[in-house]
């Protein structure tokens, strides 16, 4: 029997259908025994999102509704466990990384702890849970403090956790990242969870992992030692092990993904498109047949398909947007004779934060109540101001407005000959986090206009700092051909970067890889100089100084040129150098306008006939 119950129905109902779903159903025809229904509840891409993100819709006609925050979560996961007991919480990666100031100043710290409490049981790692560094993911598993970092770690005995951090009771899972040296996976490849199905022990299996591609996006110093293997023959080589110990049920957690092929706001149980195209199609279609459901995440999408395995069996195949705000409730039917899946049920629910029927935890709540205390007095400083949104989106040749102000700071932080002397900056888009620079006054009650360290710190969560260094304009050329799919080394996805002002270009994604870029130029002090002409290099051993961030600096998102970069030397911190920067429109002076005249936009042009940023 599969249990169904809307968001918005009544306790008493909540608990009567947990307890049927608890029972055992029907037995199949032939096998004489009980079959029982164990509850998954899992999400994706949290990023240390402790609070509510504001509000979503699951579909078109949907109310908007508040959404998220880790309380609630708690409320949805504490229900569903005292319905049916045989529930198991999971999470398909980026748990923690790239999230704001409340969990990230304390090295996530805040999510380690909170998540303990909500429930969860396993989590897949992310490229994000590298953010800091495979030694530091480690601590998150293990506990305590921060080896440098005296002042924002171990703060519990002020928001009411143990001293020293406690380190996550939930299991971290990395069936395709291996060390080098020895062989074995930096955290166990699985994870088995038993449930009593009608007096009988059912072992189900959950294998995580991440994206095989997690080297090139994330800061190549923080994985080094590790190998990321393809998923694929990762699960396919795990399923006779798993197998040798009487496991029959199988779950992937992995962190990859796809979107659906619709226009938003997308209905989060659909599957608009079948996800073709995208990675996790193709690691699905790959998958032994022993694989009963696939949880996944990365792209921050919501989709709730049936894709085929390698034998052409379908399976579910999940994601729950980001940041808390869904849930995907599942109910996986087992079979005691056979100990496999005979039925899922897969419904992705909007974690409501007015769903009355959900009492939110209140330990939780006072957590995150009291980091939020301590961080503060950082957050709620007015680090300038804005004359309209500066947004995180992209027009079709992928200029962004909230990009183009982060690559400006990052040139005002090094012009100086003392600080690099750099003549143009270049940002990666993958470090502009949502929703960009919001002109509405916000929960600190900063006033209309004003910007936050906290807001600057939301949109850009990383901590990278700069480096400036020499590229000839070959160099910058290749850098720019970087940009495109399968091009000079870039892997299957494209990544448009975000110019300073003075750098503008011209693309063309219908030409061969190498002619591309088509025309190119750079203003500095009033002159301005050609670098590409007709898809031709201007002057290819002329020299430059180009600001990037680390990350980038080290090969990030594949860009492997900027390696090859002489000279370096280090800057400032990318936020101290964005606060820097905003401090010349703080009020009395005027605000930053993403309109500006000055400030030379478009930067990017299109030249082909695309309408949307690759």
């Amino acid at each position: 029997m599969t249990i169904r119950f809307p968001l918005r129905a009544s306790v008493a109902l909540i608990l009567g259908a947990a307890l049927a779903s608890a029972a055992c159903a029907a037995s199949p025809v032939g096998t004489g025994k009980p079959t029982g229904v164990v509850k998954i509840l899992s999400l994706n891409d949290f990023h240390g999102q402790l609070e509510s993100p504001g509000t979503f819709r699951a579909n078109a006609t949907a109310p908007l509704v508040p959404a998220g925050g880790v309380d609630y979560a708690a409320g949805y996961i504490a229900a569903a466990r005292a319905a049916n007991p045989n529930t198991v919480v999971v999470a398909a990666g980026d748990l923690i990384g790239a999230s704001p100031l409340v969990s990230a100043l304390f090295h996530d710290e805040p999510t380690i702890e909170t998540m303990n409490r909500a429930g969860l049981d396993f989590n897949a790692v992310g490229n994000h849970e590298f953010d800091e560094g495979k030694d530091e993911l480690l601590r998150m598993q293990r506990g305590g403090c921060h080896p440098t970092d005296a002042v924002n770690s171990c703060r519990g005995a002020e928001v009411g956790t143990p001293v020293p951090f406690e380190g996550a009771r939930f299991k971290f899972l990395a069936a395709n990242v291996v060390k080098k040296g020895s062989g074995k996976t930096l955290f166990a490849p699985y994870g088995l969870k038993k449930f009593d199905i009608g007096g009988r022990a059912v072992t189900v299996a959950f294998i995580g992992m991440t994206l095989k591609e997690t080297p090139q996006i994330v800061t190549p110093t923080g994985v080094k030692g590790l190998v990321f293997r393809d998923e694929a023959q990762t699960v396919n080589a795990l399923v006779p092990q798993l197998r040798a110990q009487g496991v029959e049920a199988i779950v992937v957690l992995i962190h990859q993904g796809g979107a659906q092929t619709a226009p938003a706001p997308l209905d989060i149980n659909a599957c608009v498109g079948g996800l073709e195209g995208s990675p996790i199609k193709s690691i699905v279609g790959q998958l032994d047949d022993a694989v009963d459901l696939v949880i996944t995440g990365h792209t921050h999408q919501a989709y709730n398909c049936q894709l085929a395995l390698a034998s052409g069996r379908s399976v579910p195949v999940t994601s729950a947007n980001a940041q808390g705000r869904v849930l995907t409730d599942i109910d996986l039917t087992l079979d005691t004779a056979t100990r496999d899946v005979s039925g899922v049920v897969v419904v992705n629910k909007v974690v409501d934060r007015s769903n009355p029927a959900i009492t939110p935890n209140a330990e939780i709540a006072g957590i995150v109540a009291n980091y939020k205390v301590l961080v503060a007095p950082i957050a709620n400083q007015v680090i300038g101001s804005i004359a309209r949104d500066v947004l995180n989106l992209k027009d079709a040749a992928c200029n962004m407005p909230a990009g183009d102000l982060i690559a400006d700071s990052q040139l005002a932080a090094t012009a100086a000959p003392s600080l690099g002397g750099a003549q143009l900056a270049l940002m990666n888009p993958g470090g502009v986090r949502n929703p960009g620079f919001l002109y509405a006054n916000s929960t600190a009650n900063e006033g209309d206009g004003n910007v936050t360290y906290g807001e600057a710190f939301t949109v850009q969560p990383f901590g990278n700092s700069l480096v400036t260094m020499t590229l000839s304009t070959q160099q910058i050329r290749d850098t720019l051909e970087q940009q495109f799919a399968n091009c000079f080394g870039q892997t299957t996805f494209g990544r448009i970067l975000l110019p300073s002002n003075g750098l503008r270009y011209e693309w063309d994604n219908a030409q061969a890889c190498g002619a591309k870029v088509r025309n190119a130029t750079l203003s500095v002090g009033g002159v301005s100089e050609t670098l590409v002409a007709d898809g031709a290099v201007v002057s290819p051993a002329r020299t430059w100084r180009v600001t990037v961030n680390n990350f980038l600096a080290d090969g990030g998102d594949a860009f492997t040129t900027l390696k090859g970069g002489i000279d370096r030397l280090g800057g400032a911190q990318d936020i101290d150098a964005l606060s820097a920067y905003l401090a010349a429109y703080k009020t009395p002076n005027l605000p930053y306008d993403p309109l500006d005249p000055s400030l030379g936009k478009p930067r990017i042009v299109r030249l082909d006939a695309g309408t949307t940023c690759p």
